[in-house]
């Protein structure tokens, strides 16, 4: 690593919770006018390098400095007035604050009498999203973005601050192109204007078009830095985890129903006003079937419509050849539905309750006798499901919240598992994890797929989509415009209907 000019430096840092040691050996150089990737298998000590910088948390060892001065950071109060800005991979907005209030928490201009200035706001929030190159309304509330919005959100907040250092946690990782390329224009304008950048991600297109250096950690230390042009892919990946990622897609050989006699789940034109409007498709037993387009095409609103989360106004889901209640969850259960959501942590889990709860809280009523659960049967069900997706976890009694990432992801996935459905219905079952875990979500999914399961897999990520589909539908604007088998399709055929192009 080089010693000298760096902006920021990390030495040996260290930091453990109870008997976990989540960073043995952070170390980082951030130079002025540079992006810089931080790369790892969740777990790797990543994130909670990241919230040392933010001043969540203090380190318990090593040093760090700021212009090659000593750098105390006693909370996140510290870490902004040092210059620093952290976009977190998780959106974390007051739902019933507006979107500027949001940006501005804390800090909102004033008038005479200390009085808010909402105007002022309000204008300076529509020049963040001006400089994003988005539109948002800045008096809508919170509550309702989409994820990629509330991305957004999170992204001029941090450029409100005019940060010396920008730390991008996972930021596209629920962003579509165009939206990528509108965050990148921003992020290559703020390295070019002095600021340093931090960029996290597990994609690797990504890493290589934006960034100038790439440090790998592994098990909580540091393992390398290198320029990008003199490293590649598959030497980050190696170093990342230790032994060789056979195949990223693995595909356990299943047999795809017959059309006429084994279609697990049909839609017939379904329409919601507004979000998206006369979807039909089929997707037979063993069969994975992914359903692509742009962020906003309506993808996620289809699946939640299905499942009975969101309610539609015309149309009907039938299972097995019933037809399905509309706005009604606990049927969709009791018919052998499952859903992955979007959202692990606001709609997937319970980030306060026991990853064992967590992993049992769709089988409870099953688990209980004569209405009573017993801790036994509870964390023999959790011990038989998260030993089977690999769970990384200290003790199940501990919080979900505790676990990384891909750890979270495997306890949603347990916790449908469990239910052995006949239809999973996955959406961005990957988002935010790192490629060792994507191996193995892919895998359990092939797997499903194999047991004669029905898997509607919605994905932003076009290689996982080629990769894992035996059939691509897509959507472009609420509408499903492509019915592609899986050896017609590819990257342009599928852009070409995601973007609505005719030709």
């Amino acid at each position: 690593m080089e010693p000298s000019g760096a902006l920021l430096a990390l030495r040996a840092v260290q930091k453990s919770f109870g008997a976990v040691a989540a960073l043995r050996d952070g170390r980082l150089d951030l130079y002025p006018g540079e992006a810089h990737a931080l790369v790892g298998e969740n777990g790797a000590g990543k994130s909670t390098l990241v919230r040392i910088l933010a001043g969540v948390h203090p380190p318990d060892a090593g040093t760090m400095t700021l212009d090659g001065r000593p750098l105390v950071l006693t909370g996140p109060a510290d870490a902004r007035a040092a210059g620093i800005a952290v976009i977190y991979q998780e959106p974390t907005l007051f739902p019933d604050l507006s979107v500027a209030e949001n940006i501005f928490i804390g800090r909102q201009p004033q008038r005479s009498w200390k009085r808010i200035d909402t105007a002022a706001m309000r204008r300076r929030a529509d020049e963040l999203f001006a400089r994003l190159g988005v539109r948002l309304d800045p008096d809508r509330p919170a509550r309702g973005l989409s994820i990629a919005d509330q991305q957004l959100v999170e992204i001029a907040k941090a450029l409100s601050f005019d940060a010396r250092i920008l730390v991008m946690d996972e930021p596209t990782a629920a962003l579509s192109g165009v939206e990528v390329e509108r965050l990148f224009a921003v992020t290559r304008s703020l390295r070019d204007a002095g600021a340093a950048v931090l960029f996290i991600s597990h994609r690797f297109d990504e890493v290589f078009a934006l960034c100038q250096r790439i440090t790998v950690m592994r098990d909580g230390a540091w393992v390398s830095t290198d320029r990008t042009e003199e490293t590649s892919v598959d030497g980050v990946v190696r170093r990342m985890v230790g032994r060789e990622i056979s195949a990223l897609f693995p595909r356990v050989e299943h047999v795809v129903g017959d059309t006429a006699v084994d279609t697990a789940i049909e839609v017939r034109h379904l329409t919601s006003a507004g979000v998206f409007d006369d979807v039909s498709f089929t997707v037979r037993a063993g069969e994975i079937v992914a359903l692509a387009g742009l962020v906003g095409a309506g993808r996620s609103e289809v699946v939640r419509a299905m499942f009975g989360v969101d309610r539609y106004d015309s149309g009907e889901v039938l299972v097995a050849g019933r037809r399905l209640p509309p706005g009604r969850p606990d049927a969709a259960i009791a018919a052998g539905l499952a859903l992955v959501p979007e959202d692990r942590r606001q709609q997937g889990l319970v980030m306060d309750l026991s990853v064992e709860r967590n992993a049992t809280l769709v089988r409870r009523w099953k688990l209980s006798r004569f209405g009573l659960l017993g801790f036994g049967a509870e964390r023999r069900s959790a011990q038989t499901w998260t030993q089977r997706l690999q769970v990384k976890a200290e003790r199940l009694g501990n919080d979900v919240s505790t676990l990384s990432g891909g750890n979270q992801q495997k306890v949603v996935l347990a916790k449908w598992l469990a239910t052995e459905p006949s239809v999973l219905i996955v959406d961005e079952p990957t988002r935010g994890i790192d490629v060792g875990t994507k191996a193995e979500v892919h895998r359990l999914l092939s797997e499903q797929a194999a047991r004669g399961v029905a898997v509607l897999m919605v994905s932003s990520e076009l290689p996982e989509v080629l990769g894992m589909a035996d059939r691509v539908l897509v959507m472009h604007e609420g509408r499903l415009v492509g019915d592609i088998p899986r050896e017609s399709a590819d990257e342009e055929s599928v852009m070409f209907a995601a973007t609505g192009s005719t030709s």
